[in-house]
């Protein structure tokens, strides 16, 4: 028995999130329809290396499984491609150790959230990108953002509904970059919690549009209470850009985002 590494991209406008539902169409449930046509089971489980909620996109996924299959590492995307809808795509694949585990084996993931502030929000980016219309301090957001980053108890920037004990994580960077019709953030972090990226977001999003000054972060975290931080912002404008295994790789990746500050 293989364990296979695959990496996956989808566009989450069309799924219940990652993770397998019944009665609902989720980016797992295809996934493993895919495998259980290969190899000609009824079922074939894989892991991810976390769960991502309705209409949020994964650019990067890690997803592993095992197989007896004997298909070469470069065969393994279009195979499964063949298989799978036209949202979701293999990038790669390759074998693993057979004790890699594509969760617990992260070591930092990076996730991006794409607002819109045109006044109008062109229709053919209605899943691509939240809408808040208006001039945003981007400078407030930047240095508000100064304040999210370091190792903290994050309990008022995530939902409650969390069944992680401890949340303490550490954000590592925390990078504004503008486009011509908006701006991304991006975070890179050890581990996130459940809607911490969206909450978080609609943070900074207050923080923006100057209901909050920057240096109410601090305040916010020391509270631990859900209600102390902004709204949840929408999962269509968030995607799981990419997922760390080597300490070496997430740190060029954090050098890439504090060069872009």
């Amino acid at each position: 028995m293989r364990r296979m590494l695959i990496r996956i991209e989808y566009d989450g406008s069309g799924f219940n999130g990652y993770q397998k539902q019944p009665n609902a169409r989720t980016v797992q449930g295809e996934l493993e329809r895919a495998l259980s046509v290969m190899h000609k089971a009824e079922s074939w489980p894989c892991t991810s290396s976390g769960r991502t909620d309705t209409g949020v996109h994964g650019v990067r996924q890690p997803v592993h499984f095992d197989s007896p299959l004997t298909i070469p590492d470069e065969r393994w995307p279009m195979a499964l491609n063949s298989l799978l809808p036209d949202d979701i795509q293999v990038l790669g694949a390759m074998e693993v150790d057979a004790s890699f585990h594509a969760r617990y084996d992260t070591v930092g993931k990076v996730y991006r959230y794409r607002v819109d502030t045109a006044k109008r929000q062109t229709v053919f980016r209605r899943s691509f990108a939240a809408h808040f219309p208006g001039n945003m301090d981007i400078e407030a957001m930047r240095e508000a953002a100064k304040h999210l980053e370091g190792t903290h108890d994050f309990t008022s920037l995530s939902s409650p509904k969390t069944d992680v004990k401890d949340k303490v994580r550490t954000l590592f960077a925390v990078s504004l970059e503008e486009r011509e019709d908006g701006f991304d953030v991006v975070f890179a972090g050890s581990g996130f919690l459940y809607q911490m990226v969206r909450i978080l977001m609609g943070t900074l999003i207050k923080v923006g549009s100057g209901d909050w000054p920057p240096d109410v972060i601090p305040a916010i975290i020391e509270k631990q209470e859900r209600q102390a931080a902004g709204p949840t912002a929408p999962g269509h404008g968030l995607y799981l850009e990419d997922v760390f295994y080597t300490k070496e790789a997430l740190d060029a990746c954090v050098k890439r985002l504090e060069e872009k500050k």
